[in-house]
């Protein structure tokens, strides 16, 4: 069902690496942004960004976008739950590093952060995410453009 209001984007940014990315595409685009934190970060004091400091405590910014989050709208966030309940409502997700998640792909990737979570419950030493690199940032700008592009012809 299509949304009476624009493409908005949701960040997940407690962790995100691209916000400056985001806000680039989304001045470009006309796009509100929300920026969902845990604690106050500074954000561009412009009145298409607003900034959402939300209680600390477990997937409360990640119940806050999930509430919000509408067909047409994107959703910037490296949680796997999150892209997966943002999926369900119809927005495009894409992760810092671009790549989108997309109905196709998100069982898989539930199903592999779930082994990865008993290995490490099990003692396993798994290692962290690979480093942020210069190519992570310009297939992030390529993946949120692109996604953009799709909102705006589901919205025509």
């Amino acid at each position: 069902m299509e949304s009476p209001r624009g493409i908005e984007i949701f960040v997940d940014a407690d962790a995100c690496p691209v916000k400056e990315e985001i806000y680039k595409v989304a001045r470009r685009h006309g796009l509100q942004v929300h920026v969902v934190s845990n604690a106050f970060m500074m954000v561009p004091r412009e009145p298409m960004i607003t900034q959402v400091v939300v209680d600390a405590g477990p997937d409360i910014a990640d119940d806050w976008i999930a509430e919000r989050a509408q067909a047409g709208d994107v959703v910037v966030t490296s949680d796997i739950p999150l892209a997966d309940r943002c999926l369900k409502a119809g927005a495009s997700v894409i992760s810092p590093i671009g790549k989108p998640f997309t109905a196709d792909s998100i069982g898989s990737a539930l199903a592999q952060r779930s082994i990865m979570e008993h290995l490490r419950s099990s003692g396993e030493i798994t290692g962290g995410p690979r480093p942020f690199a210069a190519a992570d940032r310009s297939r992030f700008l390529q993946a949120l453009h692109e996604a953009v592009e799709r909102s705006k012809r589901l919205k025509r």
